[in-house]
């Protein structure tokens, strides 16, 4: 299935009747967007003992990632409609996260706390988490997945291309890092580009949008609720005492089926 969130998009196999086997090749030739479906990351859906079901994440370089939440919200309003369920419940890497029926065709999900600990972050070494060493001195959250957030007076004026790629790889993140410029619109709104380790600029980010809502209250920007505007739209994004809520709007494109020939080519 091809599914997306604000534009956020995905390639998703729904494993639970027949296994897939999802090689880093496989995953790299079907994220490109001229030779195979193109998405920003894959997702597989299985079983699960005791969630309602589990979710595996790679990112278009094939490279696995603990958790993607738009992905998640993709996936969970996908089986709220197969079920008629309103609540799920869903496993990941990062976790066991509850996804929810928001009502007007948005789907919200708790991406769980942050991660504050410059360790579990992780960072490469002790440093303060919210005015990191590094020229503009961003902040580091962690949302099972690293995040680094430089708040700017125009986040339209950034060279995101030039920016984003060092600060992937820049050597305080060992596991690398999303990277987020932001500016504050008001007290309850942010405007946020993305890029994303492993994918590059992506027109949103469910987990960057959460990291970017904690970052800023960490500054004493914003409140604890607030309204993001991505590049492919608007999310809601609520830090509440069991978690961080996102809530926004999903699309299934369609399903379809990859050919023998597809499958067959060398990778």
């Amino acid at each position: 299935m091809k599914m997306h969130g604000l534009g956020n998009d995905f390639v998703v196999f729904d494993a639970r009747s027949h296994p897939v086997e999802v090689p880093a090749g496989l995953v790299r030739t079907l994220a490109d967007r001229h030779r195979g479906v193109g998405c920003d990351q894959l997702v597989v859906i299985s079983d699960h003992d005791t969630a309602d079901l589990a979710l595996g994440f790679f990112n278009a370089d094939g490279v696995p990632s603990a958790v993607c939440g738009n992905a998640t919200r993709c996936v969970a309003r996908y089986e709220m409609l197969l079920s008629g369920r309103s609540w799920l419940s869903l496993q990941t890497d990062r976790g066991v996260l509850h996804a929810r029926d928001a009502g007007g065709g948005l789907t919200s999900v708790n991406m769980g706390p942050p991660i504050l600990d410059w360790q579990t972050i992780p960072l490469a070494r002790d440093v303060d988490i919210d005015h990191l060493p590094i020229k503009g001195a961003p902040v580091a959250t962690g949302m099972g997945n690293p995040h680094c957030t430089f708040f700017v007076k125009d986040a339209e004026g950034i060279d995101l291309v030039t920016l984003g790629p060092g600060i992937e790889h820049h050597p305080l993140f060992p596991e690398r890092t999303n990277v987020q410029v932001a500016h504050l619109i008001a007290p309850d709104h942010l405007r946020m580009r993305v890029w994303e380790r492993g994918v590059g600029i992506t027109l949103a980010s469910g987990s960057s949008s959460c990291a970017v809502a904690v970052a800023a209250v960490r500054r004493g920007l914003t409140g604890r609720r607030v309204t993001i505007t991505l590049d492919g739209g608007d999310i809601a994004v609520d830090w509440r005492t069991d978690g961080v809520w996102m809530t926004g709007p999903t699309a299934h494109v369609f399903s379809g089926v990859l050919t023998a020939e597809f499958l067959g080519a060398p990778r």
